[in-house]
């Protein structure tokens, strides 16, 4: 289980083998046998006891500001084997390596990217959509040509601009979104793109430490000085598959609203969240809804930041737009659920949820590592 702790003032304290999550007018238990991560969000005290229980348990604490900005985490033990870590170290310099396993990296992203475009191109009938689709499937075939890494870092980058140029042709409403923009977020469809964004990174850091692997040295990531570099290069494949496609969903199924959205946030309030079958068909529909007059499918049906840098992609001196609380946790809750949604792994060749598929997805990076297999297969939007 993933928890979200998103109200301000709350205490988190221990009682026995449980965390009690308390405010004045709530009161949550959470049983950490059952707990895989942790997130906080802004003002959440953790009593010492609770936070000494999470370290023996070993249960992933991440802290994020209230507008779900990374701050940092607590983990517990590191990974243990030293002669796997030290293999990933040497492997971060070795140049056919990184490049054999960033080329597919790069490729996947591309060509997901490029199954967005066209989706959008037979879902709302928009031409420049298909133009965008077939220039990154060719950028995808370059990438099998280049020698260098600082030259696929920038096909992904041309790739990146591209993409976030077509992108805004998906949405049925104009939301401002003409390119992204990371911090601060400008506009509705940014600002929930970091969110989203800034969760999967989340979970990829969580899957990296399942596989028992170091977070820093990677293959496509230049090292720099106290960044993760290997989650980074698992979110890769995942962003326009699961956060595009579902930032698509929320806004075109109106399960995001303008009222949802303020500049500067006000003091948060708490509200429950209700059922809605919109929110229900944003969890399942892989095209974002991107039709005008979307219909909502029966919900019986359904089964069981560091982000994209382009350019723009920082804007000082403006005011963000931020969801307001009640939209945030909405937010939250879908993410949480559509993480949990079960597919088809063409690679497992069985049905795995997405938290899964991460886990499954580092697994893999370390059976590479570790020379027990050939090459790296990323997971690809059909």
């Amino acid at each position: 289980m993933i928890a979200y702790i998103r109200e301000q003032g709350a205490k988190i304290s221990r009682e026995g083998q449980r965390l009690i999550v308390s405010t004045p007018d709530m009161k949550r238990t959470l049983f950490v046998e059952q707990l895989e991560q942790l997130l906080l969000f802004g003002n959440v005290q953790l009593t010492p006891p609770a936070l000494l229980f999470l370290l023996r348990e070993d249960v992933d604490t991440v802290f994020l500001r209230a507008d779900g900005r990374y701050m940092g985490r607590l983990s517990g033990r590191e990974p243990a084997n030293v002669f796997l870590r030290k293999r990933q170290f040497v492997l971060m310099d070795d140049q056919a390596f990184c490049l054999k396993v960033g080329r597919r990296i790069v490729q996947a992203k591309l060509a997901n990217q490029a199954t967005v475009m066209a989706r959008i191109r037979r879902a709302r009938g928009k031409p420049q959509a298909g133009e965008a689709a077939t220039a990154l499937r060719e950028l995808a075939r370059k990438a099998d040509a280049l020698d260098d890494l600082d030259a696929l870092r920038g096909l992904e980058g041309s790739g990146a601009a591209l993409y976030f140029k077509h992108l805004p042709l998906a949405f049925t409403e104009d939301w401002g979104f003409t390119r992204r923009v990371r911090r601060p977020p400008t506009d509705p469809v940014n600002a929930v793109l970091s969110l989203l964004y800034t969760l999967l990174i989340n979970r990829c850091c969580a899957a990296v430490r399942i596989a028992g692997l170091d977070p820093y040295p990677a293959a496509l990531h230049r090292p720099t000085y106290g960044r993760q570099c290997l989650p980074l290069d698992l979110v890769e494949e995942f962003r326009a598959m699961l956060a595009d496609t579902l930032t698509i969903a929320l806004f075109n199924l109106r399960v995001l609203g303008r009222n949802d959205f303020e500049a500067p946030a006000p003091e948060p309030q708490e509200e429950l969240l209700t059922a809605d079958p919109a929110e229900q068909a944003a969890l399942q529909e892989p095209l974002g809804a991107m039709t005008p007059q979307c219909s909502v499918p029966d919900v019986s049906a359904l089964a069981g930041e560091q982000t994209e840098e382009t350019p723009g992609g920082h804007v000082p001196g403006r005011s963000p737009v931020l969801l307001r609380h009640d939209a945030f946790k909405r937010v939250l809750t879908i993410f949480a659920r559509k993480m949990e949604t079960e597919f088809h792994h063409p690679a497992a060749d069985r049905q795995m949820t997405y938290n899964d598929a991460l886990v499954f997805q580092a697994r893999q990076y370390r059976r590479l590592v570790e020379g027990e297999a050939d090459a790296y297969l990323p997971l690809m939007l059909r």
